[in-house]
């Protein structure tokens, strides 16, 4: 047990480190695009490079890890990081926009491994601490939500080259990462469940669990990926200057994995799909806000509401992945459920650059009202069917 709470203190502090350089992409990415596209409406697709780059890499990062471990992996995944970052530095440095989306890309590899530190953390703990495991480390992002935009408000302008600063200083957390990876002790499959027979991986996504948990997860984040994405754009345009955007921003990665302290206990107690469903009605709400006004309260309380619906879906979705495999599925499971993440994020990370240049703000928002209803009727048609089947 002392080694088991060992490794979800490791991957809680990994994850911490994630989200510093996360929370500090998600604000620079769009802004940087911006000031170096020749067309201003491709200027989130530095954002959609880092969405494509995980996308692309998710699933042979999952097999990859199967082969040599979780910490080999994980440190593999940081080496991708740091060149990224690098990559994105020089690409300012030489104001060249293809490049920065390169740079962005290969970011993105080390965001895919790092994804897969909430199933190392189920791994790691017994069955009653799974949906706990994971919280806690999701709850890890809490840090990296107050540290990545302080961080990048002081370092944003500290060369003349914009922006340039704000990508340098994240080499320091990357590095960090790697030492405090070594850390990590997550012995490899047991020689028993290797061998047991497996489904086929059609078999395993139609499960009606695999797909409640994967369309609550994929769309949540999607909607969530959409409105954050226009955020610092959308502020810009309405006059407000980056420390606005960097505080918004960091609230919204706060109010990400804050609610992570309490999300596998109230899983616990009110059950996987009531905490999926209260998700679901977060996001109404932050629409909601979103269409009622665009002052810096409107833009902070609807990222704050979209970032807790979010946590309710992405948790509970985790959660329900993990019944939906046996042991030695795990990795194609793990690796076919985020690369379907990371392909609906791709979409609706460059949609929402368009999107904001041709239509505006408010557009973005209605669009996002059939993507939340989609899941919200997905979940009840689970609920019911367990029900019945209880019954019976």
């Amino acid at each position: 047990m002392e080694s088991a709470k060992k490794n979800v203190a490791v991957l809680a502090a990994c994850q911490a480190l994630l989200f510093t350089n996360n929370s500090t992409v998600i604000a620079l990415n769009g802004l940087a695009g911006y000031a170096l596209a020749a067309n201003k409406a491709l200027a989130t697709l530095p954002v959609t490079g880092w969405v494509v780059g995980a996308a692309l890499t998710t699933f042979p990062a999952s097999l990859l890890m199967k082969r040599i471990g979780r910490r080999a992996g994980f440190t593999i995944g940081a080496f991708f990081g740091i060149a990224g970052v690098l990559l994105c530095a020089f690409a300012l440095y030489q104001a060249s926009f293809w490049l920065l989306c390169l740079g962005t890309m290969v970011f993105g590899a080390y965001n895919a491994f790092a994804q897969y530190y909430r199933f190392a953390a189920a791994e790691a703990v017994g069955a009653d601490f799974k949906a706990k495991a994971i919280s806690l480390v999701l709850a890890g992002g809490l840090v990296g939500g107050i540290v990545g935009p302080e961080t990048s408000k002081h370092t944003v302008d500290l060369f003349s080259v914009p922006y340039l600063g704000g990508y340098l200083a994240l080499i320091g957390f990357l590095v960090t990462a790697v030492l405090v990876l070594q850390l990590l002790d997550i012995p490899p499959l047991k020689a028993g469940d290797a061998r047991e027979p497996t489904r086929s991986l059609r078999q395993v996504m139609g499960q009606p669990a695999f797909i409640v948990a994967v369309l609550g997860a994929a769309i949540g984040y999607a909607v969530m990926n959409l409105l954050m994405t226009a955020t610092p754009l959308a502020m810009q345009v309405c006059g407000h200057p980056y420390s606005a955007a960097a505080m918004v921003i960091g609230w919204h990665v706060i109010a990400m994995f804050g609610p992570s302290l309490f999300t596998g206990s109230l899983i616990k107690r009110f059950g996987v799909l009531s905490v999926m469903f209260v998700g679901v009605g977060l996001l109404y709400v932050c629409i909601g806000i979103a269409l009622s006004g665009t002052t810096v309260a409107h833009f902070w309380l609807a990222l704050v509401a979209v970032a807790v619906g979010w946590n309710f879906l992405y948790i509970g979705g985790t959660t329900l992945i993990t019944e939906a495999a046996r042991p030695a599925e795990r990795a194609k499971t793990q690796g076919a459920n985020d690369f379907i993440i990371f392909l609906v994020l791709a979409s609706s990370s460059f949609t929402s650059g368009l999107l904001l240049e041709t239509n505006g703000w408010r557009v973005i928002n209605y669009l996002a009202l059939p993507l939340v209803t989609v899941v919200g009727l997905t979940i009840v048609w689970f609920a019911l069917k367990r029900r019945v089947t209880a019954a019976a």
